[in-house]
């Protein structure tokens, strides 16, 4: 790759014609139109949310290095933003006057209400800029390496950068769109950063039905250079269907389960969505179950994965079992179904409710209160044994 130094450029040079898309958040071209200032495989516009695009501001105007930019030449009179365009974004908005910046005294200040000399110094401020040439895939493994910025790249970004194409363009306008209306909806469901690629990361691993790097990155890279995202899209509004058709009142515990995996899992069945809602409220408010978020599958699966509520207590079918088959094996073998009384050479049976579950690997000790981790003893065996 060859790189060319430029330092006779300036910040006016730089955002002259800047242009910003609010709805995209992100800045689009500059100097004078041949700047792409955020090329598809480029992260979206994040110093606003992260407050420092103040500081790059203050950083020019008190004669500060904001440290190099990368540019790459994609034709004779046509570049991109390869390295910095959160910076180059960041000035271009201030020109603009679409924020203000606190001066010395603490005031607000936009740049049009700035003294001619501050405007005049931050225009002409150089700026240190390395022309890059080079393969697309040598431009991509460049960009993937670099972290000037000081905000690391997700694998997402990465993923973007190296599969770059009509796909990703499109996904990016349907995942990474903060005006989306279909966002919040999504949000009920789906936990994540969409300006850092976080819900388009969800997509892609629900339809891939898995969360490997290398499945993700193979369907990027198969459907690379494809006009329409129909299957992404298409199933990702399938199992966010079907996750409201069966939950429909919503709780923050369901935002980040893996739904992609609980519809493969379970969308076949049949469920009454006002029981499964009325099982979901009475769980919420049992004590007992100590992990909410494990609510939702424990009743997909029909009660069966009790390990998922991480109940304190064992409910009264796992007790009923095991009284049940530790009777039976008592009266044959002519002993107390009490373990502990067994031991002490007493053969009385004791009723049901003279018992009570003990967990074998104590819950203190991560004993789970499931069947396998339970034992009926006499009240007074259970009482004195404690966590022992």
């Amino acid at each position: 790759m060859k790189t060319t130094l430029r330092t006779d450029l300036t910040v006016e040079d730089i955002c002259e014609g800047f242009e910003f898309s609010r709805s995209e958040n992100k800045g689009l071209r500059g100097w004078g139109g041949k700047l792409v200032i955020q090329p598809e495989y480029q992260r979206n516009y994040l110093y606003e949310n992260a407050n420092r695009e103040a500081g790059v501001i203050e950083s020019v105007w008190r004669g500060y290095p904001i440290g190099l930019l990368y540019f790459n030449k994609v034709s004779r009179n046509e570049f991109e933003v390869l390295d910095g365009q959160q910076r180059i974004t960041s000035l271009g908005r201030f020109i603009k006057d679409m924020f203000a910046v606190n001066d010395e005294h603490g005031r607000p200040q936009y740049f049009m209400s700035l003294p001619e000399d501050k405007r005049k110094k931050i225009l002409e401020t150089p700026l240190t800029i390395y022309i890059c040439e080079g393969t697309e895939d040598e431009i991509k493994q460049w960009y993937k390496t670099i972290n000037i910025a000081g905000i690391a790249l997700n694998k997402q970004e990465i993923a973007n950068a190296i599969y770059s194409g009509s796909f990703v363009t499109a996904a990016k306008a349907e995942f990474s769109n903060s005006l989306n209306a279909r966002l919040q909806m999504w949000k009920i469901f789906v936990k994540g950063n969409v300006q850092r690629q976080e819900i388009l990361r969800t997509a892609l691993e629900w339809v891939v039905k898995s969360s490997e790097d290398k499945k993700v990155e193979d369907y990027m890279s198969f459907h690379r250079r494809d006009e329409n995202i129909d299957e992404l899209k298409n199933y990702f509004e399938q199992v966010i269907a079907w996750g409201q058709k069966i939950f429909p009142n919503s709780k923050n515990e369901m935002c980040g389960l893996d739904w992609g995996r609980l519809y493969e899992t379970y969308h076949e069945n049949f469920y009454d969505a006002q029981k499964l809602s009325d099982d979901v409220e009475k769980l919420f408010e049992d004590g007992a179950v100590t992990n909410k978020r494990g609510i939702f599958e424990y009743l997909l699966s029909g009660k069966r994965l009790t390990q998922l509520l991480h109940v304190r207590l064992f409910i009264k079918t796992v007790k009923q079992t095991v009284y049940a088959k530790q009777t039976k094996a008592a009266q044959a073998q002519g002993v107390s179904n009490c373990p502990l009384c067994a031991v002490g050479g007493l053969k009385n049976i004791w009723k049901f409710n003279e018992m009570e579950a003990d967990h074998v690997t104590a819950w203190s000790k991560g004993g789970n209160s499931d069947i396998s981790n339970c034992q009926m003893l006499c009240k007074s065996h259970n009482r004195a044994k404690g966590n022992d």
